[in-house]
């Protein structure tokens, strides 16, 4: 039954949003009221039927509806409820049904919040939207169904391991998806303000709002991501230039990239072109992510298996592609710039220069990432590219973004004297020596460590000092203060990446019960070893006790879990945490 429901509900979906597109654009060209408010109803049609199916979908996981295939495929009774809950976004089909709905959350919402605004426009951009919603209804519809029947068996095997092994599970791969699926919400109003050939500024609101949400999301999920590496892989790393850990990062640049052209484009009229490429270049980054992770061509930890939809995805990417092309050579001359740039050395001139930089990361990673896959098809030869490239070409143009991030907003819009300057960019050089006197006394050598201290001390103080003006006037300034925390936000990311990424230490070591082992100023004592049984797991779990100079400090428990459906066990160390660092331990062979 759940099977039938779910399969008719997919099918109005995609019946809706192949009209509701139909109807936008043909009410952008007529721009009758009437055209615009069945436009409307089909977009919240189609988020209805979206949240009916994937209702649909949750109730047959959590009912063990095997005659379901997607239940069949990653359901099992012993499962716990949350692992049974997150299985919808676990495997391929319910992964994009999941996108799906939140597409169509996206859509209802975006249509809601504008239902009686910019109302040339928004017929336009209902029409891209419902568009997309057409392309992954038929996804569903078709190569990645979730709702085929099947003769129903007794029981699963559960849902990948890998993501039953932490809590991370119900939050990482949401936010992903609400930062990638968002990106269609901006594109959809860039695409409308191209079709009608102008950007009014007061269309620049939901533009921004629009991308600033799931630009939240996706920051959120990256590290959530690193976090759930950290704690479940045990490799004691954060960040591997996976190939699909890349294909979240390369929106999230060129997303971060458009959110500081649009501060110029509000502030001063200008890069109005730029901007609405940005947005463009954004949504095709997440296809093309969607692509990698989907269609099996890597191989990695976050990746599916091989699947029919690969081939499908990337027909639609060439789809948008070439539709996001054809707008800009038709329509970009349109978009004429009302201010211009009055110098380089100016806050715009910094913030177009951060532009640049991002889009120079943004090539550099996405070339490490492709690359392989293109020397695989011409020469049939199979490479990898790995960390010594994305360090070397990547570190120094994060440094020097780093003190555009500081100089920036030091500087004052337009046009400034040399006395203005010398006010401006001297003293925060005196956070960037206490900075750097601070690493070099903690122990940090490495020169790229040094001049990242250094620059993330100078960025700190222009921060800290930008700070103090929205803080007496933060009704008024709430914009400001929101932009300047995520910079401080970034400053101490960054400057942590550097100290963790050249300070690590690490030690093999082996510890017999009851024995001891010292690694660096710590000792680990082995106090036992206990199986535990769980209902989706048995658990083998390492007790040690922690001292460090003779002062115990803790009691850590490593454990390798082992799941029916994976030959071998997988790792899960544990970590305690101080200021000065963490000290990381992961059992083996236990």
């Amino acid at each position: 039954m759940s099977a039938t429901v779910g399969r008719l509900l997919i099918l109005a979906s995609l019946l809706v949003a192949t009209a509701g597109a139909l109807v936008g654009f043909g009410a952008g060209r007529t721009q009758t009221r009437e055209g615009r408010r069945w436009a409307q109803r089909f977009a919240f049609a189609y988020a209805f039927l979206m949240f009916a199916a994937t209702a649909v979908m949750e109730y047959a996981l959590l009912t063990h509806d095997f005659s379901v295939s997607y239940v069949a495929h990653v359901g099992s009774r012993s499962t716990p409820a949350w692992v049974t809950i997150a299985s919808l976004w676990s495997s391929l089909e319910g992964s994009i049904l999941f996108w799906a709905f939140i597409l169509g959350a996206y859509i209802a919402l975006a249509t809601w919040l504008t239902r009686n605004d910019y109302q040339e426009y928004m017929p336009d951009a209902i029409g891209v939207w419902l568009s997309c919603a057409a392309f992954f209804s038929f996804l569903i519809a078709g190569p990645a169904n979730p709702f085929i029947s099947v003769v129903a068996r007794a029981d699963g095997p559960g849902p990948n391991p890998l993501l039953q092994n932490h809590i991370l599970m119900i939050a990482h791969p949401p936010f992903l998806y609400l930062g990638y699926v968002g990106m269609t919400i901006p594109f959809g109003l860039a695409c409308a303000a191209l079709i009608k050939g102008r950007l009014s500024q007061s269309f620049l609101k939901p533009i921004r709002e629009s991308l600033m949400l799931p630009w939240v999301f996706l920051t959120f999920a990256i590290m959530l991501g690193g976090w759930w590496a950290y704690e479940v892989l045990g490799w004691g790393g954060y960040w591997a230039w996976d190939p699909v850990e890349n294909a979240s990062l390369l929106p999230w640049l060129t997303a971060t990239a458009a959110l500081h052209s649009i501060v110029v484009l509000e502030r001063r009229g200008v890069l109005k072109r730029w901007t609405v490429t940005l947005i463009q270049a954004t949504f095709l980054l997440v296809i093309l992510g969607t692509f990698m992770t989907r269609s099996g061509v890597f191989n990695s930890v976050h990746s599916f298996t091989q699947s029919a939809i690969g081939p499908t995805i990337l027909a639609f990417l060439a789809a948008a592609l070439i539709f996001s092309i054809a707008l800009l050579a038709m329509r970009i001359d349109r978009l004429e710039a009302e201010g211009n740039f009055e110098s380089a050395v100016s806050r715009e001139g910094m913030f177009l220069f951060n532009n640049l930089l991002f889009i120079a990361l943004t090539f550099t990673v996405l070339i490490g990432t492709v690359f392989p896959l293109v020397v695989e098809a011409i020469k049939g030869k199979q490479m990898s590219v790995g960390r010594p490239y994305f360090d070397s070409m990547v570190v120094p143009l994060g440094a020097v973004l780093l003190f555009l991030l500081g100089v920036g907003p030091a500087l004052p819009w337009g046009r400034a004297d040399a006395k203005q300057l010398r006010r401006a960019l001297l003293p925060p050089i005196a956070g960037g020596i206490i900075v750097l006197a601070i690493g070099y006394a903690f122990g940090a050598r490495n020169p790229w460590t040094l001049v990242t201290l250094a620059f993330a001390g100078y960025a700190a103080q222009v921060t800290i000092a930008q700070l103090r003006a929205p803080l007496t006037q933060f009704r008024r300034a709430q914009r400001r203060f929101a932009a300047y925390i995520v910079h401080a936000g970034v400053v101490i990311v960054i400057g942590a990446i550097a100290v963790s990424s050249t300070m690590r230490y690490t030690q093999e070591v082996h510890v017999t019960i009851g024995g001891s082992a010292n690694v660096g100023a710590y000792t680990i004592t082995l106090l036992g070893i206990e199986q535990r049984q769980e209902p989706n797991r048995v658990a083998t779990v390492a007790r040690f006790a922690v001292a460090k100079n003779g002062v115990a400090k803790t009691i850590l428990e490593p454990r390798m879990n082992q799941y029916e459906t994976m030959r071998e066990p997988i790792g899960t160390p544990d970590v305690y945490s101080t200021i000065r660092g963490d000290f990381y331990l992961s059992a083996m062979n236990i």
